[in-house]
């Protein structure tokens, strides 16, 4: 059962078993569905969505436990937030769809399409997890005892304003060989402010010990790749990510070996977010030029009986002129 909502700036809301989830649904043409990132929420897609609302059906959520939607005590797994975007394609009477994933939400989108492949169209991956076991020790350390304790102290208000103006005025120095480290910290500052909120904190925690350890990365899409056969996928990174290695990228390729893989120059975690019209034009490009993937029981059971096969050489990937 659910209740649909609207705010005036656009933002609407559906509840689904109870909780309350915030999506933004704007444009016309073919289904996108955009998912963000750890701790991020819908407006981290802010730049893209007038470029691909002009011709696509662009659905931005914001997943449980992030930016308005509801943070309760709940599933957090990739799983869950698979079946919570079902339920709310369902609910907008969207049956098929193109997931683009960032992150975090590449992994949603990855199981998005394991669970759900009668539903999905196409796959893209922007700076994705799932692609090997590197992740920055930042996102780690989120699972440490006394996390949450530090957060509380370091976003109380006088605190947290001095380290998010600090971040934005890092994030704005110009250029030279400090800028890879510096770019993305106007978004480092927003997820520090929103970590003001305990809830959200909680959220983000047991997210992150559903799919982060001490070693890194748990949840892998390699055992799974093969089940892509027909999935058309694109990747998408930024050469200077420092949360999720570039070289993930390759990681990709071998795994998918038919995807397309592009990395920016002058680009860090959030690709989107530096390059947007490169961005929307590679997404739409994507879209153009691949036919959706038709789900096929039958090669579906065969593909699983068959098995994991041994992933192929790294393939070619592309250097994008953003």
């Amino acid at each position: 059962m659910s209740k649909q909502q609207t705010t005036p700036d656009g933002v609407e809301f559906v509840t689904v078993h109870g909780k309350r989830r915030a999506y933004i649904k704007t444009g016309s043409g073919p289904a996108l569905l955009l998912l963000h990132g750890l701790a991020c929420d819908r407006t981290t897609w802010d730049a893209v969505i007038p470029l691909l609302a002009k011709k696509y059906t662009v659905i931005a959520p914001d997943l449980l436990g992030h930016g308005l939607s509801d943070k309760p005590r709940a599933d957090y797994t990739l799983g869950g937030y698979a079946n919570g975007m079902r339920d709310l394609m369902t609910i907008l009477g969207i049956d098929k769809v193109t997931v683009v994933g960032h992150s975090f939400g590449g992994g949603v989108a990855m199981q998005f399409a394991y669970q759900f492949p009668e539903r999905t169209q196409r796959v893209m991956l922007v700076s994705s997890g799932g692609m090997g076991p590197e992740v920055s020790p930042f996102i780690k350390l989120i699972q440490a005892p006394g996390w949450e304790g530090v957060m509380r102290l370091l976003t109380l208000p006088g605190i947290r304003h001095v380290e998010t103006a600090g971040l934005r005025a890092l994030a704005s120095y110009g250029g030279g060989p400090l800028r890879k480290y510096t770019r993305d910290l106007d978004e480092v500052a927003t997820i520090v402010e929103s970590w003001k909120d305990r809830r959200t904190r909680f959220a983000i925690r047991h997210l992150v010990r559903a799919v982060i350890d001490w070693r890194g990365q748990i949840v892998t899409m390699s055992d799974r790749a093969y089940l892509t056969d027909s999935m058309p996928m694109a990747v998408v990174w930024g050469r200077d990510d420092q949360v999720i290695p570039v070289r993930h990228a390759s990681n990709a390729a071998a795994l998918a070996p038919d995807s397309t893989v592009t990395v920016l120059p002058e680009s860090g975690h959030f690709p989107h977010r530096d390059h947007p019209e490169e961005f929307s034009r590679l997404l739409d490009e994507f879209v153009t030029n691949s036919e959706p993937a038709s789900y096929n029981r039958a090669k579906f059971r065969r593909l699983l009986r068959n098995g994991h096969a041994a992933p192929p050489p790294a393939a070619l990937v592309s250097v994008g002129t953003a």
